[in-house]
């Protein structure tokens, strides 16, 4: 689209735009590209490279508000999906089995994308919004108020790089025989416990260890454990055991975050699949390759997702594939970046939950 030409909503893009945000409705001389990012922690604007995948990310709107997106883009610089259109496996386009034939491997091991959601020590409960078009990263918004990881004493907000797999799915009509429950509605989460702090955006590469199995509000939510494969650790963390061998504490100090995190709000603890146990690495694979099943059927309309947005540039055999031109005028309804930000007090409260 030439700069200063009105933008035309396609009968596509207007399906699209339909349920989204109000936010998202801007005046013409509002769409303007942003300016260069202030914010440090933020893998925006900016493009990752070397051992990581080519992608780049874009802000909108302003930190800390309910109207702030990031964008992400491909390598060629076109505007994507993180949830659908970043690949699961690291080296395939669309993962047919795990472990893909053509991922990329270390040794035995197959080398997975996570997104990076919340880095590790940060409070922003940022999170792929799932149910927006192109799934920009969005601060989530419960009861009208942004909401915040709490400090958990001695913890300063998430104790390890917070994210997701892409390609993945919790399918919430199917009930886990595991723990009786059916799945959040999410793709599955990620707790990447490399001696990195990550970028809100980045794109990593890591390599499966386990999991636990979260029972949220009778939902059953997976936290896959992961490190990245280029942490200097990596070589020789290969499976939940090696954790608590080479990271003491770190899994029980795990268990009793996600056990309290909620009580601040005033909520009951929560509980967990197998009695709190970290499963090792070969069901986490199962774990990972279900979801994935699961977002196949959904991005190819075969489950019914709700109000999940599944457009989409890359994956060819859906019926939620969208051409280029609809896809930037979405990102271009978007509110431009703007530098002013304030975070909640709520970000520096600390609770101390002794027991």
């Amino acid at each position: 689209m030439r700069a200063g030409s009105a933008l035309t909503l396609t009968p596509l893009l207007r399906r699209l735009l339909l349920p989204c945000r109000s936010s998202y409705v801007r005046t013409q001389k509002q769409r303007h590209p942003p300016p260069p990012p202030p914010f440090p922690q933020l893998a925006a604007c900016r493009w990752q490279s070397g051992l990581m995948a080519h992608y780049g990310t874009e802000q909108r709107g302003r930190l800390h508000s309910p109207d702030y997106c990031l964008y992400f883009k491909n390598s060629k610089g076109k505007y994507i999906s993180p949830f659908h259109d970043i690949p699961l496996c690291v080296g395939s386009n669309e993962v047919q089995e795990i472990p893909a034939k053509k991922s990329r491997t270390s040794g035995n091991e197959t080398i997975f994308n996570m997104i990076v959601e919340v880095p590790r020590w940060t409070n922003a409960k940022m999170e792929i919004a799932t149910k927006e078009p192109l799934n920009p990263i969005k601060q989530d918004v419960k009861k009208g108020k942004l909401r915040y990881v709490a400090n958990i004493f001695p913890h300063k907000g998430c104790i390890w790089n917070y994210g997701a797999f892409p390609q993945t799915w919790e399918d919430p009509s199917h009930k886990d025989d595991s723990t009786g429950c059916c799945g959040d509605n999410d793709p599955i989460d990620v707790c990447e416990i490399g001696s990195q702090v990550r970028a809100i955006g980045e794109v990593v590469q890591v390599k499966v260890l386990g999991f636990l199995g979260l029972i949220d509000e009778g939902e059953t939510d997976w936290k896959i454990i992961a490190i990245s494969v280029d942490d200097p650790e990596s070589q020789k963390i290969h499976d939940i055991d090696d954790v608590r061998k080479f990271k003491p504490g770190y899994l029980e100090a795990t268990l009793d975050w996600f056990r309290l995190y909620k009580v601040p709000d005033g909520k009951p603890e929560n509980q967990f699949a197998f009695d709190g146990m970290f499963k090792d690495k070969a069901f986490a694979l199962e774990i990972v390759k279900s979801t994935h099943e699961y977002w196949k059927a959904l991005v190819h309309k075969k489950s019914d997702g709700g109000a999940i947005k599944c457009t989409n540039l890359s994956v060819g055999t859906s019926p939620y594939c969208c051409n280029e031109e609809d896809i930037q005028a979405i990102v271009q309804l978007a509110p431009p970046l703007l530098e002013e930000s304030s975070v909640s007090k709520e970000a520096e409260q600390w609770h101390f939950l002794g027991r």
